[in-house]
């Protein structure tokens, strides 16, 4: 199992890049939730960069599904050949903007 990582690349102008590599499962999809806790963030934009995700499972998805659910959410592309699958798989891909630069303007 590739250890996953979670870190906040940037915080500016309403935008939060959240980065995001290894493996993702139920024990380490926390991870990703606690570094977007929405608590402690203005209602802003969230991209999670998902480019590095080597796996992630169903939890994965719930927790970006959540997310998205909450505040705006995009996901920073290229997809995982994986993670692509699922959201087809799915049905929950039409859910995700997919953009290839954080900004807002992407």
């Amino acid at each position: 199992m590739i250890a996953p990582k979670v870190t906040v690349r940037s915080d500016v102008d309403s935008v939060r890049v959240v980065v995001c590599s290894g493996e993702f499962d139920l024990d380490t999809t926390g991870l990703l939730v606690d570094a977007c806790d929405v608590q402690t963030l203005p209602a802003g934009l969230l991209v999670v960069d998902v480019r590095q995700v080597e796996f992630g499972d169903s939890s994965f998805l719930n927790a970006l599904i959540r997310l998205r659910n909450t505040r705006p959410l995009a996901l920073q592309g290229p997809l995982p050949s994986q993670l692509r699958r699922m959201l087809e798989m799915t049905g929950a891909l039409a859910l995700f903007e997919i953009r290839d630069t954080p900004d807002r303007a992407g």
